[in-house]
């Protein structure tokens, strides 16, 4: 499946290194001719929690059926 920009997309696995798990909503914010995709993921606050580069097959769009849900972050220490 190609994504499109600004699409909300759902993740399908666990990715530690960026505290995200799988059932994160996250949004495209860039396609690649290749297929993959820039997604945003957003804490409720309103900040960024990652931007990564992901292939199709680690997210799916997210649907009718999905609710949205609330998790605990530990925020990571800032770099001075």
């Amino acid at each position: 499946m190609k994504f499109r920009e600004l699409e909300n997309v759902v993740l399908r696995r666990d990715i530690p290194t960026h505290g995200l798990r799988r059932g994160d909503l996250g949004t495209v914010v860039f396609a690649y001719d290749t297929g993959a995709v820039e997604v945003e993921f957003v804490r409720a606050s309103g900040f960024t929690q990652a931007v990564i580069a992901l292939e199709p097959a680690d997210i799916r769009l997210a649907g009718d059926d999905d609710i949205p849900a609330m998790r605990h972050v530990d925020r990571k220490p800032e770099v001075v």
